[in-house]
């Protein structure tokens, strides 16, 4: 996976009247209509073009292609992606003060170590992760991504590594009646997993298959005409919303504040 763009974020997208009540375990404080933060948009954030463009990458992914058309990028996907970043973390602020800091993730591929050596993704995607954690692989947080035919948002976190793995299993299995919350909550919860249960868990436990699993999320799909609606930004903050409980465990689980 490619970094995020660190450039996003900062002062304007720091929460200035966020709720200091901290939840029960699987319950989320509302997260106030998009008007309460920064004023009701009128025009969408994304249109079309964003979606013809990235379909034009996917079909011409080169660099010759793509520095002719760097303008077309700027306009279509890069400065929309930026602004819905931006504000997005003004409104996540007052679900949980500790995700405000979205960053977008690049659209250069790292081929380095990799056998399809296409230049770029054909995506717009951004993630909002524990402010204590910036970028770390695996970290709890709110993610969107844009593509032709598949557009996605909602929180989780994606095959963290075996010691943060093994945390938020120890949290299920000492925890039952909060995991038992969250899968209550509405949140449909999401992931690959293991065949069998992992050395060391009982077999039996109620929840041993999601004990078992590698990956937590969940995730909420989107038509690219609700993409470029004006209301988009609200749909996204819904599915975050939804998805909320199930990050609230994860951070718990880590030992982080929600």
């Amino acid at each position: 996976m490619d970094r995020a763009d660190p450039r996003i974020g900062g002062a304007r997208n720091r929460c200035l009247c966020v709720h200091q009540a901290r939840t029960e375990p699987g319950r989320a404080p509302d997260c106030p209509r998009v008007g309460d933060s920064f004023g009701q948009r009128v025009s969408s954030y994304f249109g079309p073009g964003l979606f013809t463009f990235l379909a034009d990458l996917a079909a011409h992914n080169d660099r010759a292609w793509f520095a002719a058309n760097k303008d077309r990028y700027t306009r279509e996907v890069d400065q929309p992606l930026r602004d819905f970043v931006a504000d997005a973390g003004i409104s996540l602020g007052h679900l949980s003060p500790s995700y405000t800091e979205g960053s977008k993730f690049r659209i250069y591929r790292d081929t380095r170590f990799a056998k399809d050596k296409t230049p770029f993704n054909p995506r717009a995607a951004a993630v909002f992760s524990h402010e204590s954690k910036g970028k770390e692989h695996g970290v709890p947080g709110f993610y969107l991504h844009l593509a032709p035919g598949h557009c996605v948002g909602g929180g989780g976190m994606h095959q963290p590594d075996p010691p943060t793995l093994g945390r938020v299993r120890d949290r299920i299995v000492a925890r039952p009646s909060d995991w038992e919350a969250v899968l209550t909550s509405g949140a449909a919860i999401e992931g690959d997993a293991l065949k069998r249960p992992p050395a060391g868990y009982d077999p039996a436990h109620r929840f041993i298959d999601d004990v078992k699993r590698k990956s937590f999320y969940s995730m909420t799909t989107f038509t690219e005409e609700q993409v470029c609606a004006p209301d988009f930004m609200e749909t996204y903050l819904d599915a975050c919303r939804s998805a909320a409980p199930l990050v609230s465990f994860l951070t718990r689980a880590l030992g982080l504040t929600w």
